[in-house]
């Protein structure tokens, strides 16, 4: 299994993973906030395309993850997963596309892989994130959350690969121009987290199997990739380097598991 990301931040995001299985191929897309022909171009960037893609999950209804996804879904016929209630938010359970509801800790196989949605707090309809496997490694997404619970530690622990949001650092986003109402939306418990907040999620993981640690959705407002990585690495107890940071404008490359 590997996975790359076209893109990670408030302007857009969308993360492609891959499992193969002898003969087998299966792609899959996770979220799809940008426009049809930005998605097309930045998968063409890392030599993927949309007509290969054999689903596209959704977390939520927010423009920076739902982006063109009811169109792309439409032209190429691609089945389109979400929960009901993010279904409803953005009209799909009205359009000509080819739905599949997901419900929280319900796996579903697609291809080669095994989807494991999961609830978080956020404020959307239904939020759901994800936990991907090819039986062989387990790839953990979590963006687009507001606190901790246990739940959220418990699917995410034994993961070999982690995609974790550090959206905002707290003095950084209090010394903000953004007024208090949305300083507290992105602050609040169905908001965004912080470093801090992250390194306490990553610090209550089982991070025996973990190689890859991504810091993701970071603000490019009110946060640095250097503050983000130092949070990190203060848990996991290597250098700041050893964090990969998704970037709003490339992503970051394939990433094996």
């Amino acid at each position: 299994m590997r996975f790359a990301s076209l893109g990670s931040g408030s302007e857009g995001n969308a993360l492609l993973v891959e499992a193969q299985d002898g003969a087998t191929t299966t792609r899959v897309l996770l979220d799809c906030g940008f426009s049809a022909k930005e998605v097309e171009r930045r998968l063409a960037r890392i030599g993927a395309n949309v007509e290969a893609l054999d689903a596209i999950l959704i977390t939520h209804e927010h423009s920076d993850h739902i982006g063109s996804a009811l169109t792309l879904a439409r032209k190429w016929s691609i089945p389109l997963y979400m929960s009901w209630g993010t279904a409803r938010a953005v009209g799909a359970d009205d359009a000509d596309v080819d739905l599949r509801v997901l419900w929280g800790d319900e796996t579903v196989a697609i291809g080669d892989l095994a989807v494991l949605p999961y609830t978080v707090p956020h404020d959307a309809r239904e939020p759901l994130q994800f936990v991907l496997s090819d039986g062989a490694g387990r790839l953990g997404v979590l963006t687009d959350v507001g606190t901790s619970t246990p739940h959220i530690s418990e699917v995410l622990s034994g993961c070999d690969a982690l995609v974790l949001e550090c959206n905002h650092d707290l003095a950084m986003l209090a010394a903000s121009r953004y007024p208090a109402s949305l300083k507290a939306r992105i602050g609040g418990a169905h908001g965004h987290l912080n470093n801090d907040a992250a390194a306490e999620i990553l610090a209550s993981l089982d991070r025996s199997r973990l190689r890859h640690l991504i810091a993701a959705h970071l603000s490019q407002q009110n946060n640095l990739p250097e503050l983000a990585q130092a949070a990190m690495a203060a848990v996991l107890g290597t250098a700041a380097t050893e964090v990969i940071v998704a970037s709003q404008g490339e992503g970051f490359s394939w990433l094996s598991l």
